[in-house]
């Protein structure tokens, strides 16, 4: 199942910043990587919005820095959560004056309390869902729309057209060799098992796959496991089938077998950004990594739990991607914790069989069991 509702039309192209500054629109989407990622369309709507302000985004520093390089921001008012802003600094940065009328646009939530931290900047104007709570006048809240939908909505409200094909980024580079696993998550309720991740390592890499399990600072251990685990089968089997299912691949055509490389920790976002945008595929559970794949068109193997594809997943390019999630037969449709501590049970229920077969299914679509596209001398290689 791949998400396909809404709207697929870019807008038109992004306006360069006026000649003479208009101001600065104070946009607040205080979350992690995907929270941003899936604002990237509502983001260009503001820049459409209004062309001739700097747009500041109170953000994580990290993840605020990495989409300012890109253009898609002037500046970072580094924050985390709801946080009162210490903004003004930072417009005045970006503009060279000190910070006079200004734009607020909501992009974190429906309020009261999101609204309210904006408010207490004191805008000029406020762009927001309709929250009686906090004064605020708006659009109605939908709860089951799609996280990038909802943003282009309000934005769109406010006259910044924006469109799910948006969510575009360029590539980084030439598509390379590799595969990139990531096993973590932020909850464990998003978490699937690490010696499945490790079955899958292990059957891409017998297969002739350069494999890359990457991870967060936090996530060493983790990405350890499922490298060695992954590792230790393969030396057992001797590379070749162990007769334990699709997941053990055998070596390629040409006889060639594949690396495990374990980066974990050892990349920051814009290198762990390159990775991504030039893998020939990722597998990985409903987090950053996902929306990575969907900005920069690597095709993916997405495996869902407690929230519904329907609400976060791919959005754009379905051929491009799998989305597994067995969540849809119960009646009403399943809705899981996604900040929770255990496994989902509908994440549960995805076997490794099922993964191996769609990435093996998307690796064939896209030309990857060629010989050439296997491992070799010129795999683009990463550090662990």
């Amino acid at each position: 199942m791949a998400v396909t509702d809404g709207a697929a039309e870019r807008a038109a192209d992004l306006p360069g910043l006026a000649s003479q500054d208009e101001g600065t629109v104070l946009v607040l989407r205080a979350l992690g990587l995907g929270d941003a990622l899936t604002a990237v369309p509502a983001l260009r709507g503001v820049r459409r919005a209004w062309p001739g302000r700097r747009v500041l985004l109170a953000a994580p520093e990290e993840v605020g820095s990495w989409l300012r390089d890109l253009g898609l921001v002037d500046g970072v008012v580094p924050t985390r959560g709801l946080a009162p802003l210490a903004w003004a600094e930072e417009a005045q940065t970006v503009t060279g004056a000190a910070p006079a009328g200004h734009v607020a646009v909501n992009l974190h939530g429906s309020g009261p309390e999101s609204h309210r931290v904006l408010l207490d900047t004191a805008p000029e104007q406020v762009v927001a869902f309709a929250s009686p709570e906090a004064g605020v006048d708006g659009p109605g809240w939908d709860p089951d729309e799609h996280e990038v939908d909802r943003w282009c909505r309000l934005v769109t409200s406010a006259g910044g057209t924006c469109a799910r094909e948006d969510l575009r980024l360029d590539a980084p580079a030439s598509r390379g060799r590799h595969v990139v696993v990531h096993p973590g998550a932020a909850a464990g309720s998003r978490r699937w098992p690490a010696d499945r991740f490790a079955a899958v390592v292990r059957g891409l890499a017998a297969s002739g796959r350069d494999v890359v399990v990457t991870g967060g600072p936090d996530e060493r251990e983790l990405v350890a496991r499922v490298v060695a685990e992954a590792s230790e089968a393969r030396s057992a089997a001797g590379d070749g089938p162990s007769g334990d299912g699709p997941a053990a691949d055998g070596p390629a055509a040409d006889g060639t077998t594949g690396t495990v490389t374990g980066a974990a920790g050892t990349l920051d976002l814009p290198a762990l950004a390159d990775v991504v945008g030039t893998a020939r595929l990722v597998v990985c559970g409903d987090t950053g990594v996902a929306h990575l794949a969907t900005a920069f068109a690597t095709p993916s193997v997405v495996l869902f739990g407690p929230t519904p594809p329907s609400a976060w997943g791919p959005a754009v390019d379905p051929d491009l991607h799998a989305v597994l999630w067995h969540g849809a037969d119960a009646e009403p449709a399943h809705r899981g914790d996604p900040h929770g501590a255990d496994l989902d049970p509908a994440l549960d229920r995805v076997t490794v069989d099922e993964v191996v077969a769609a990435a093996r299914s998307l690796l064939a679509s896209s030309g990857e069991d060629a010989p050439e596209m296997r491992a070799g001398a010129d795999v683009r290689r990463v550090e662990a």
